[in-house]
């Protein structure tokens, strides 16, 4: 029988692998509708979204083995999350190369940022998902750097990065309750 510690320590490792597992499911909705959009206005950069919608696949792959494995449910909000990641994606590919790369660089940032909190418990509680998590650190940075190298200044975008951002967070947020 597990005691409140353990069970709370399960339960918080639950929701990191949930909220990860839909962050990726959105990842891939954002990526798809801003290559479908530059598959017809900016062609010269659909091989990095390929490269990036790749890692996004496996990530989400990785994930959903570890939570069916062990029986996790994921977040109930998967469409709500697949709906979003296209509206962003399609909206941020409308308004040019520039907030693609912006949001690009917004996204992954704040999610840089969150992955930081959840290594440092999951290093103490969890060294299976520690490694998953781990494991995608790297293609998250690639993906930033990215960002901030194709795109202009986020400063110069400050209203597109900031709405992906708080959008970003929020939906962290509503996936640990969901």
């Amino acid at each position: 029988m597990e005691t409140t510690a353990e069970l709370a320590v399960t339960r918080e490792v639950e929701r990191i692998l949930r909220v990860d597992h839909a962050g990726e499911y959105g990842a891939i909705h954002i990526y798809r509708a801003q290559r479908f959009i530059a598959r017809r206005f900016y062609p010269d950069i659909v091989s990095e979204f390929d490269e990036m919608l790749a890692h996004e696949r496996e990530h989400f792959r990785r994930f959903d083995e570890i939570l069916s494995r062990r029986s996790i449910r994921h977040c109930y909000a998967l469409k709500l999350w697949a709906l979003g990641g296209l509206l962003l994606g399609s909206f941020t590919a409308l308004l040019g190369r520039n907030a693609i790369w912006v949001c690009t660089y917004s996204i992954e940032s704040t999610v840089l940022h969150h992955l930081e909190w959840q290594l440092e418990f999951l290093d103490r509680h969890d060294r299976e998902v520690f490694d998953a998590v781990q494991s995608i650190q790297a293609d998250e940075e690639e993906h930033r750097d990215k960002g901030l190298k194709y795109g202009t200044s986020p400063d110069a975008h400050r209203c597109i990065f900031w709405v992906v951002r708080r959008a970003t967070e929020f939906a962290i947020w509503l996936s640990t309750k969901l």
